[in-house]
């Protein structure tokens, strides 16, 4: 009996042998297939990694040659409106000295004319105190005798209203 305990002990180990062995073949293939699915996955992730970049780089390089373009007209542009106002400036500096110009010339012409206006305010200013000079000595009997009257361009006027002798000064033309 015990040669039969013995070999169903024997056969026991050997089917669990087995059985283990089964198992890790079974076990070393489905690691084998989870390690092919990894590298499967990990194969196609990098694939659209890729293939994701290069079209990512593709767009850029078909944005990137219109956004050239328009940097190009924008820095033509700012260049022609700096040039604008470069002559803006120059023509607005030429007609402030002009201007400049013209302004010393009315005044200096003010100038003259007023100098001239002044000397002839000054001789009628003169000429009406010589004639009120002479008109008070003659009021006085302190004035020339003489018949003949001498023409100062100056007349006088007695107001009725105040008693009061005004000039008026005699214009020639």
């Amino acid at each position: 009996m015990a040669s039969q305990d013995q070999r169903q002990s024997y056969r026991a180990g050997e089917a669990k042998g087995q059985a283990q062995e089964k198992t890790n073949q079974v076990m070393g293939t489905v690691g084998n297939k989870a390690q092919e699915e990894r590298n499967k996955a990990y194969d196609t992730t990098q694939a659209t990694r890729d293939k994701t970049y290069e079209t990512a780089q593709s767009a850029k390089g078909r944005t990137q040659a219109p956004m050239n373009q328009v940097k190009d007209k924008t820095a033509e542009k700012a260049e022609q409106a700096k040039e604008k106002a470069w002559e803006t400036k120059e023509t607005a500096q030429q007609k402030a000295e002009e201007a400049t110009q013209k302004t010393k010339e009315t005044a200096q012409y003010g100038k003259e004319k007023g100098s001239g206006i002044m000397q002839q305010t000054g001789e009628q200013m003169k000429h009406m105190a010589q004639g009120a000079a002479d008109a008070v000595k003659g009021t006085f009997g302190l004035g020339k005798n003489d018949d003949k009257e001498e023409d100062t361009g100056v007349y006088y006027n007695k107001d009725s209203t105040t008693g009061t002798t005004g000039g008026t000064t005699k214009r020639s033309y």
